[in-house]
């Protein structure tokens, strides 16, 4: 918008100083040519006055040839004294030796090379013949209306900077509230964002701060209704995977796969639950707290996947509850694509990476994964599993990365859970 504004400014204020311009230097012409022919029939006032008294003498010392005698003049003009035959009696340095104009008479006339004053000397019939060329009026014109253009110029530049100088320092409070809602987290008790710079802009603030306040009512009120429901769902399905166990202790040995792999089919559901309510703890405050990987790992409910810790003496600072969801759904993404052995490490402080020996998946889809885990764009993007990795991980003040694997073959996901913020 300030850039918008800035060339709007900028736009008017050359458009009004050609304007203002063109009239000045329509003024500018008019009083030139005025000035100038003050100056001429003032001049012609003046060498009048002296031919009265000298005009015969100088005509007696005329040159044996006939031709009149030239004499010194001030550059700017030419003058010439017509005699009563209409002939050039005297004339100035760089006047011609014919008259100015073909009919020679009193006041103002022009010629193609000249302006002309004519005066009367008296009752003898003779006229005195001051004349401006015109290229000199025109460099005075043109010299007078260049300064007046370049000065309405530089006074519009002027005017455009210090508008522009005040609209950047008006726009300031507006890019203040644009850093303080980047760092505004509705969701934090007692958010705000505080007192307004601007009186116009308290409006702004107090409207921002009410939305925030019913965001985060509601929020709270939808994650407190889906946690009950998971709790809800978590006791019958606890219940319904021992009924199972029992059923397939006591069911005929034709039966006991099916029921297998209802068993796992339930797990699976827990495990969704269990995810949900992790889920809804993320925006909770953490409790963190050193942990040794492998203990951790041990205690993860998996079957048919072959899970081995890289160093047993590994330990993260996180909190327990949160990983162990987010393991757990890792692992579980895993066996269902196909891995067998999946190998846990931490190649760096509170970052836990899981690289199976599944199919995995191109340079591309994992360049799309990586992009929607980025912009936390994960419906219909990525599955739960990575999606709920992500979130533990955001939870932290980490992220959530895809590398190559190791010798191109599985899959790997890293988890950073370190708060990038407090590590500047």
């Amino acid at each position: 918008m300030q850039r918008r504004l800035a060339r709007a400014l900028l736009a008017w204020a050359v458009a009004l100083g050609l304007a203002v311009s063109f009239a000045v230097g329509l003024a500018v012409h008019e009083e030139v040519d005025e000035l100038l022919d003050d100056t001429l029939r003032s001049a012609a006032d003046a060498m009048a006055g002296l031919l009265r008294t000298q005009a015969d003498a100088l005509i007696a010392s005329r040159n044996g040839n006939g031709a009149s005698q030239p004499t010194a003049s001030d550059s700017r003009f030419a003058w010439q004294l017509i005699g009563t035959q209409r002939e050039v009696l005297l004339r100035s340095t760089g006047a011609p030796v014919r008259p100015f104009v073909d009919s020679p008479v009193a006041g103002f006339a022009d010629a193609p090379e000249w302006r002309v004053f004519g005066q009367a000397l008296g009752d003898n019939g003779r006229l005195l013949l001051v004349a401006q060329t015109r290229d000199e009026r025109y460099e005075a014109r043109y010299e007078a209306g260049q300064h007046a253009v370049l000065g309405t110029l530089a006074v519009s530049l002027l005017g455009w900077l210090l508008l522009r100088a005040a609209l950047r320092h008006e726009l300031e409070p507006l890019q203040a509230l644009s850093q303080r809602l980047a760092d505004y987290d509705p969701m934090l008790p007692g958010a705000t964002l505080g007192a307004a710079e601007r009186a116009e802009l308290a409006p702004i603030h107090q409207a921002i701060d009410d939305l925030a306040q019913r965001l985060a009512r509601r929020m709270a009120s939808e994650r407190a209704f889906s946690a009950h429901a998971a709790h809800a769902l978590r006791t019958p399905l606890a219940g319904l995977d021992a009924q199972l166990a029992v059923a397939q202790r006591e069911s005929p040995e034709s039966l006991r796969p099916r029921l297998q792999r209802m068993r796992q089919a339930a797990r699976r559901l827990q495990q969704v639950v269990g995810a949900l309510l992790t889920l809804f703890r993320s925006g909770a405050d953490l409790r963190r707290q050193p942990l040794p990987l492998a203990e951790l790992v041990d205690r993860l409910p998996v079957e048919g996947l072959r899970v081995t810790v890289a160093d047993e003496t590994a330990r993260v600072h996180t909190d327990p509850d949160l990983l162990a969801a987010a393991l757990a759904n890792l692992l579980d993404n895993a066996l269902r694509h196909g891995a067998h052995a999946v190998r846990i490490d931490t190649p760096a402080p509170d970052v836990v990476r899981l690289h199976d020996d599944g199919p995995g998946v191109d340079a591309a889809r994992r360049a799309a994964l990586q992009s929607a885990l980025d912009e936390a764009a994960y419906e219909g993007r990525t599955g739960l599993g990575l999606m709920l990795a992500d979130v533990v991980a955001r939870a932290h003040g980490g992220r959530v990365v895809l590398p190559e694997p190791a010798g191109g073959r599985g899959f790997a996901v890293e988890l950073h859970l370190h708060d990038s913020r407090s590590r500047g």
